[in-house]
Order: structure tokens, then sequence, then C-alpha cells
């Protein structure tokens, strides 16, 4: 997926767009954290991601090939055996996700999937 602008000087924030973009998509970033846990198989990210379906998987998973966040490996053996991990690149996105994942448990209610309000404000 192209990024929207053909540098990124053109605003202050075009560089957290561009990072944006990378990890846009509803599954990307699910895919991402399970993979920096460790190298997967692909029907082992459908039971991680049950919600999926098979060609969203297979299309994130090629966008994000494609822009070089994770590696795409496959074995010469029957039947094929495909492996996806992070590469470098997207193995420098770690901190990244991992500062999303502790403001969402800091600030989101998980039972109901909103925000939590902050002690003294009320709820809207």
């Amino acid at each position: 997926m192209p990024l929207k602008h053909r540098s990124l000087t053109c605003s202050p924030g075009c560089a957290v767009e561009a990072t944006l973009d990378l990890i846009d998509g509803k599954w990307k970033g699910l895919i991402l954290y399970h993979l920096l846990q460790r190298t997967r198989r692909f029907n082992e990210l459908r039971r991680l991601l049950p919600n999926v379906t098979q060609r969203m998987l297979t299309t994130q998973l090629r966008e994000m090939e494609m822009n070089g966040i994770i590696a795409r490996t496959v074995y010469p053996q029957v039947p094929p055996r495909v492996d996806y991990s992070v590469s470098e690149l997207g193995q420098s996105l770690s901190p990244v996700i991992s500062a999303l994942k502790a403001w969402a448990d800091q600030h989101i209610d998980f039972t109901t999937g909103t925000p939590k309000t902050l002690v003294g404000e009320k709820a809207a």
C-alpha cells in the first residue's frame, strides 16, 4: 500500500501518518502483536484471530510483507509449510505496539469496549 504523500516533509504530522498507514487495517496491529511474540503459521494466526476471514488475513499479511514489516518463509515440503515472522523493520515497531497495549490496558474498559472515565469526570 503506497503512502498517501510522496515525501514526509509535507507537515509535522506526516511521519505519524506514514507510520499509521503501515499498521492501518483492522487486523494488522493484532497480527503484528502476535508475530512479535514468535514466528507463526497461517492457521495459527487464524486461530488467534477467530473473527478474521481467510481472505482478509491473507490480504493483510501480503500488505505487511510488501511494506517490509513481516517476512514470509516458504518451506519446500509436502504439505507446504509457510511461516510468518517480523522483519527487522517490524521488530522496530515493538515499542509502538507495546505502548498501544499499555495505553489500552490503562484506558479501555474491556467489558464495554469504551474508554474508562477519569476519576472526577462524569460519563457522557
